[in-house]
């Protein structure tokens, strides 16, 4: 995507280092751009847990590289490479434990794992997890543009329904929550992927951005790039988007998952399944965003079978910004002996879901439908 009129991804190989990857540490935007160089597994492990990169599809694609920097560096961090795969088995169960709820991070680790399975040595480890991880991310983009294309015929339709009602030169009004966008994923996002294609293909729309509390995900990273992008957006308290649809300004609701069931529930930034219910009150339709990758086709019922991340309580009790004087601050919002819980996601239930936009077209939140698409998970 655009960033200051220069095309990036969110995760690329470092073209001047071998076995190390470049990433956008996403903790200081959107006040300043910081480019990190991830070269250990352990560095990788703490860019997940810390979110220096976000996102379920980044987060596989992330722990994927993981896995290939891990290979390596077993000359340089050990004295016994010859245990190498034992190595690079623990490599795999220490990414594992770095969060919990975003399903596409197991995925591509039992990827990552296959790989490592039909190696016969350390060299070929190398190439094989190198050259899986680059196909990983290769397919992510890919993913994410045919999840915009099928997403972009929904937002097309209603344009053109507000053209057939009498509506001259109209808006489509579209609300997102946290951010699903290319900063989530490598490239175009899931739930964004439709909002840009469509702004590109000369569709006007405006999309209202969540601030997403705690970590203000929506404010700090999806307005970041959709004004980079050119996408007309307007950030609105969490609590505003009930009011917006009752009265008419919302005409449709996209957000991405961290993990989805083989029977349609979606788990997603906490304060999803609020805006899905005050969108089917209101009639507005709700779309949830993913690729193939974010499905958990061992999962039935996700209100109790989803683990959802319990994230520590000062991103809650704390705030962090940019000062009037412009320094960088963090400041405490509550009593200092006041107790914060901080679940990380909630269930959206498929009965309140519209549709799953997909890499494989859109289909209903049912098991019928999502296995006719996908009868692989």
């Amino acid at each position: 995507m655009n960033v200051f009129q220069k095309k990036f991804t969110a995760i690329w190989p470092n073209m001047s280092a071998v076995g190390s990857v470049q990433l956008i540490d996403q903790r200081f935007l959107p006040h300043q751009m910081v480019i990190e160089t991830v070269n250990s597994l352990e560095g990788m492990a703490v860019a997940i847990e810390q979110m220096h990169v976000r996102g379920a599809p980044l987060i596989g694609i992330s722990a994927a590289f993981g896995v290939a920097i891990a290979a390596y560096r077993v000359h340089e961090e050990t004295h016994s490479p010859s245990n190498w795969r034992e190595q690079l088995y623990a490599a795999i169960a220490r990414l594992k434990r770095t969060r919990p709820t975003a399903v596409n991070l197991f995925w591509a680790l039992e990827e990552q794992r296959k790989i490592l399975d039909g190696t016969q040595s350390l060299l070929s480890a190398k190439e094989a997890l190198w050259s899986n991880a680059l196909a990983l991310m290769e397919d992510d983009l890919h993913a994410c543009h045919s999840i915009g294309m099928h997403g972009l015929k929904l937002i097309k339709e209603i344009a053109d329904k507000k053209r057939f009602d009498g509506v001259i030169d109209p808006i489509v009004n579209i609300l997102t929550h946290c951010n699903a966008g290319w900063l989530a994923c490598v490239d175009y996002g899931t739930a964004t992927a439709p909002m840009y294609l469509a702004h590109d293909a000369g569709i006007k729309i405006h999309v209202w951005v969540d601030e997403t509390r705690p970590r203000n995900q929506g404010a700090k990273l999806t307005a970041w790039e959709l004004g980079q992008h050119g996408v007309p957006h307007t950030l609105i308290p969490d609590n505003a988007g009930g009011h917006l649809m009752q009265h008419g300004m919302v005409d449709l609701v996209i957000v991405g998952a961290d993990r989805v069931t083989r029977t349609g529930d979606a788990a997603n930034k906490i304060g999803t399944y609020l805006k899905a219910l005050a969108a089917v009150d209101n009639h507005v339709p709700f779309y949830v965003a993913l690729p193939k990758s974010t499905f958990d086709g061992s999962l039935r019922d996700g209100i109790h079978e989803i683990p959802i991340e319990a994230r520590g309580g000062d991103e809650v009790r704390f705030i962090d910004g940019i000062s009037i004087t412009g320094q960088c601050v963090e400041v405490l919002i509550c009593p200092n002996t006041t107790k914060a819980l901080n679940y990380g996601f909630d269930v959206t239930p498929a009965r309140l879901i519209s549709g799953l936009i997909t890499d494989r077209g859109v289909c209903s939140a049912t098991e019928s439908a999502i296995t006719a698409l996908f009868p692989d998970i």
